[in-house]
């Protein structure tokens, strides 16, 4: 394929896709590259072209096109595929390692939890910077030429260090879109569009689209498998707090997830993705099943011990009933452990009978 003049730039960088839209948007992009890269008529091809570059392949030191994206407001522009990455939050390592590129990562940190069994022994060699959010020394050390965030709170001057001032390093960054806080930029709601929008556009700073449709499509597989089993049930997303609830709102991953299993979140009146609230008003809802994020710093077995305990809420019947469901706090996030999570708590509705 020849050179273009042409800057690509991702669906977010146009129009911010509106919900239902992003489907549509990337379908249009992916079909754009094709057309793009497709030979000539005759066969033939530029005999002044670099075989690798035409390919993709990263090791060529150059993107076929520059990729521009507007990033929560950021504009993060890449001509070349990172070649030393530091992932912050678990979400942001584990789509770098879906998207099998592990073998880029110089330093990992805020890990949510223990990696999934399937990248087990990934990341033995690579560096912790941090159980939480690391210092901007601790990130220079190891060099990066990116670093992704699961939050755009990972960036402050107190922490990692603000993304203009990491520009000014020759560091670019990027946060994962569904943690954007602007208004402007924060999907509402989240959706599974919304999240394979991410793999893609995260794969096209590294040349890796062709695993992105691959994995997008392992994804829908796994969705395709649930056909909505709580349908007619209502549910209440169980984050973590005690004095009170910190539960999944009606925007983001938690009311994806659960509208994915066809379940009726008890607070979808709430449009934020998480948010507290009281215990009297989870009672007065009364919810048919309740999902327990299960964290470290707040175990899912906190939580139970804390809702039967407490005569008020042990006297729900969800409680009474130990109607519970379980799932981990890295796939309670926006990230590639959604779909699964989609299909374990089909398995455990199933398990309750209801």
């Amino acid at each position: 394929m020849g050179i273009r003049d042409t800057t690509r730039t991702s669906p977010r960088a146009r129009a911010r896709p509106t919900r239902g839209g992003a489907a549509l948007l990337l379908a249009g992009v992916l079909a754009a590259a094709v057309v793009g890269c497709g030979s000539d008529d005759d066969g033939g091809s530029d005999g002044d072209a670099d075989p690798a570059a035409a390919s993709g392949d990263p090791s060529s030191g150059a993107l076929t096109e520059p990729v521009t994206v507007d990033n929560c407001g950021v504009e993060v522009s890449v001509d070349a595929p990172p070649e030393r990455v530091v992932t912050i939050k678990s979400t942001s390592t584990e789509m770098m390692l879906a998207l099998g590129l592990g073998d880029l990562l110089v330093g990992t940190a805020f890990a949510d939890g223990p990696l999934p069994d399937e990248y087990a022994g990934q990341l033995d060699a690579v560096p912790v910077l941090s159980d939480n959010v690391p210092g901007q020394e601790a990130l220079l050390d190891v060099e990066p030429d990116f670093v992704y965030g699961g939050w755009e709170s990972n960036f402050a001057a107190d922490t990692a260090g603000e993304r203009s001032s990491l520009a000014d390093f020759g560091i670019d960054t990027y946060v994962s879109p569904a943690a954007c806080q602007d208004p402007a930029y924060q999907p509402d709601p989240m959706t599974f569009d919304e999240l394979f929008a991410e793999i893609h556009e995260v794969a096209s700073f590294f040349d890796a689209e062709d695993r992105a449709q691959d994995l997008v499509a392992e994804q829908q597989a796994l969705l395709d498998q649930v056909a909505e089993p709580g349908a007619g049930l209502t549910a209440f997303w169980f984050s973590s707090g005690e004095d009170a609830p910190f539960v999944g709102g009606d925007i983001g991953a938690p009311a994806m997830i659960m509208r994915e299993l066809g379940l009726e979140n008890i607070f979808a009146d709430v449009d934020a993705t998480w948010s507290n609230v009281s215990w009297e008003q989870v009672i007065d809802r009364d919810p048919d099943v309740i999902v327990l994020v299960d964290a470290a710093w707040n175990t899912a077995d906190d939580k139970i011990e804390r809702l039967e305990s407490n005569p008020a809420t042990a006297a729900l019947p969800a409680v009474a009933e130990q109607r519970y469901l379980r799932l981990p706090f890295a796939a309670s996030e926006a990230g590639v452990r959604n779909a699964q999570a989609v299909v374990d708590l089909a398995a455990q509705l199933a398990e309750l009978g209801l």
